[in-house]
């Protein structure tokens, strides 16, 4: 959406969704926020950006022509484009009292701009395919957040009355669609065993009781390594790396019995050991566990981007034109598990 926003950068959205969609990948996950700042497509509450509106109703009508379904975001964790960093710097100049950012989950004038977003966006009439988001096939899922966290309360119980309460609203306004958390699988204390599983230390949420809310229709994980386990050897970070993702899918498995995506992989380039040896062997454990059956539904990795995208590169960006042996590795993976899922779509 932020490349969109300007028409004539629009051509960088379409290679990354026609790229992708000729290596077989299936579903992109992407923002539907901008909260304040450089192209914002929510420039303060209750006040939007037409020309950025206009951006996000672009990448849907070409991830429809490409054949890829979405998953949308409605806000961060982080300060990248607003966070709840922004929010609550909105509800300081209203005048109202707030200690730090993680009121977000709890304080009224903060939830009531997250909703009114929330409600913006699902009910938006796309402006180029004049189908409402709400009635779009080509969205797959909403996410509540990206990545939340809550360093006020580690058990995870304040979290998990938001994601019940948002995740309620979602509903209310459209019952058609998936919707996921936007979790990274920390344990919380609703199964203190598990948290030995955590790289160490909680942030706030609960994979299992955030999960549990009926209105949640999947669950995800997230995993960086590279970031979690700083300074491990690449056999350590791939062994440990194998053990988050199987006991999240056991647990989703046993638990939850929900699907389990994991909804953002990846290994900086800036950082020590082969990108390609770490997908690879990520790849085959997410395909070996969804062999098994149903719960683990896929993987998503961070990130694609397009030729001249180089001021949004994290240090994870990935040009599909430009890494052939990258390319090769998503696409095999993109075959397999597209094989996979029509062997289970067979009638036995």
């Amino acid at each position: 959406m932020h490349v969109a926003a300007e028409p004539t950068e629009r051509y960088k959205v379409t290679e990354v969704l026609k790229d992708a969609s000729a290596a077989g990948l299936s579903v992109c996950r992407t923002w539907a926020f901008s909260d304040g700042g450089d192209r914002a497509l929510r420039i303060s509450p209750g006040v939007y950006d037409e020309r950025v509106f206009q951006g996000l109703d672009f990448v849907i009508s070409e991830a429809k022509k490409y054949g890829v379904r979405l998953i949308l975001s409605f806000v961060n964790q982080w300060n990248d484009f607003g966070g709840k960093a922004q929010y609550v710097q909105w509800a300081r100049n209203a005048g109202a009292y707030i200690s730090n950012d993680d009121d977000f989950y709890t304080h009224p004038l903060l939830k009531k701009y997250y909703k009114n977003h929330i409600e913006k966006v699902i009910t938006r009439l796309n402006s180029i395919t004049r189908v409402a988001y709400k009635d779009d096939p080509t969205i797959m899922a909403w996410e509540l957040m990206n990545e939340p966290r809550d360093q006020a309360d580690y058990s995870g119980k304040t979290v998990n009355a938001w994601v019940q309460e948002m995740a309620s609203f979602v509903k209310s306004l459209d019952n058609k669609h998936l919707l996921e958390v936007g979790m990274e699988g920390f344990y919380g204390d609703s199964i203190p065993e598990r948290k030995s599983v955590n790289p160490g230390y909680q942030v706030g949420t609960d994979y299992i009781s955030n999960h549990l809310i009926n209105e949640i229709d999947f669950a995800t994980i997230h995993a960086y390594t590279d970031q979690w386990l700083s300074g491990q050897s690449d056999d350590a970070q791939f062994a440990w790396m194998e053990r988050w993702i199987t006991n999240h899918w056991q647990d989703a498995r046993t638990i939850l019995k929900k699907p389990l995506v994991l909804a953002e992989f990846g290994k900086s380039s800036r950082g020590q050991g082969s990108r390609d040896t770490f997908m690879s062997n990520v790849y085959r454990n997410v395909y070996n566990l969804a062999k098994e059956g149903g719960t683990m539904a896929g993987s998503l990795v961070w990130q694609l981007m397009a030729h001249g995208m180089e001021n949004y590169d994290d240090g994870y960006c990935i040009v599909l034109g430009q890494n052939p042996s990258t390319t090769q590795i998503i696409s095999d993976q993109a075959h397999v598990m597209s094989s996979l899922a029509q062997s289970f779509n067979q009638p036995h």
